[in-house]
């Protein structure tokens, strides 16, 4: 099952904190970054793909319950530049910087300026498969994303545009 079925999964089970405003939310802060930076909303998914490829790593180097750890620690919608140092690391982040700059074209300082609000909303994203009723019960959206099940169907700017499309913004 890909992720944004996954999402769709947690929106609907009132046991997971996923739901549309919380949806909503993430869509409006991309909405204001890309008019923020002066870039198209297509420009801000694809950086964002980029983002979600490199904390997807950093999530899966982590292991399971780490990984968890730093969604609920470090996932939310405000400027955070410790969730970029906690899951990328100064190295990464230049190699996150170099990709998005290639995909897309932005300047440098661009991206750079972009990633403590991409990586905390990205990870605020994975929280909605929290078990609210139990927390030890497992997160399906950070599974999925995480492709624990390995079929390969993921990417954080495709569900995020899904979203967008299911949520009719």
């Amino acid at each position: 099952m890909g992720l944004f079925d996954q999402v769709l999964n947690a929106v609907n089970d009132p046991q997971r904190q996923a739901n549309s405003n919380q949806l909503g939310g993430i869509l409006s802060m991309v909405q204001q970054l890309s008019n923020n930076s002066g870039t198209d909303p297509g420009t801000m998914q694809s950086v964002l793909s980029v983002v979600g490829h490199y904390v997807r790593s950093s999530l899966q180097n982590a292991g399971p319950e780490q990984a968890q750890g730093l969604v609920n620690q470090y996932g939310g919608t405000a400027y955070n530049p410790q969730a970029v140092d906690a899951l990328l690391g100064p190295a990464l982040q230049q190699q996150v910087v170099q990709d998005a700059m290639q995909r897309t074209g932005l300047n440098p300082q661009t991206i750079q300026s972009l990633l403590p609000v991409l990586v905390p909303l990205a990870l605020k994203f994975l929280q909605g498969g929290n078990n609210t009723q139990n927390p030890q019960a497992g997160n399906s959206v950070l599974d999925s994303f995480l492709d624990r099940n390995q079929d390969g169907n993921l990417d954080l700017g495709d569900a995020l545009n899904a979203a967008r499309q299911f949520l009719g913004r």
